[in-house]
């Protein structure tokens, strides 16, 4: 059975809704429970789930922005059910999402920026280019202040060594991007002390060229 998406404002997700978007995670996610969704209902415009038939497989929270004039898409919290069609499910949010951009942002080059859970994550930015971090890459100085940018939209400013990238995490709940591929997984050095059940996060983000999105190439 396919995958199929909907995006909507996420003003308009009831709580029933949310609850069912806790029930998926709970077994990886434990801290983001109704409380905290309802806490990224407030903070996210649009909300992305996936579905195959009635099964919710994952779901993204999501705004389309300018950040200091760049057009941006930003991903808050996002999480994908550990199945056989995790892969499959990711790849349908994120076209949805990368569809939605090019309707906001026609003949742009839009920044994709989230903050990642895992190195399985790097995924959502399939396509995509000049992607920062990445491994043996030293950050240049506009690419650091990017990381400071972002993160600083996704409130942990004060948490960000932008150096490597990594957001400390304080033992709480923290948005992010958490995927785990069905597909084997490759190792990657810029997560190796990073603890993601503490709240540890990796910034990262990737340039979706005007013509890919315009040819289709993301949204597919």
């Amino acid at each position: 059975m396919s995958i199929v998406v909907t995006t909507k404002d996420c003003t308009s997700l009831s709580d029933a809704e949310l609850a069912e978007l806790a029930d998926l995670g709970m077994e990886h996610a434990p801290g983001c429970d109704i409380g905290y969704l309802s806490k990224e209902r407030e903070e996210w415009v649009l909300v992305t789930d996936a579905r195959e038939g009635a099964k919710l497989r994952g779901y993204s929270f999501c705004t389309l922005e300018r950040i200091g004039g760049t057009p941006s898409l930003l991903v808050g919290l996002a999480f994908v059910d550990r199945t056989s069609k995790a892969d499959a499910a990711l790849k349908a949010i994120m076209a949805d999402q990368f569809r939605r951009a090019l309707l906001a942002f026609p003949d742009e080059d839009v920044l994709l920026g989230t903050m990642l859970c895992g190195p399985d994550a790097f995924r959502a930015f399939s396509g995509l280019e000049d992607v920062v971090p990445t491994e043996g890459h030293r950050p240049s100085g506009e690419e650091r202040a990017w990381a400071r940018r972002l993160a600083k939209r996704f409130g942990v400013e004060s948490r960000l060594d932008d150096r490597s990238f990594v957001v400390e995490g304080d033992g709480s709940a923290t948005r992010g991007l958490d995927f785990v591929s069905a597909k084997s997984s490759v190792p990657c050095m810029l997560f190796e002390s990073l603890a993601a059940a503490k709240g540890d996060r990796l910034v990262a983000f990737g340039w979706a060229m005007a013509e890919d999105l315009a040819g289709g190439k993301l949204a597919r």
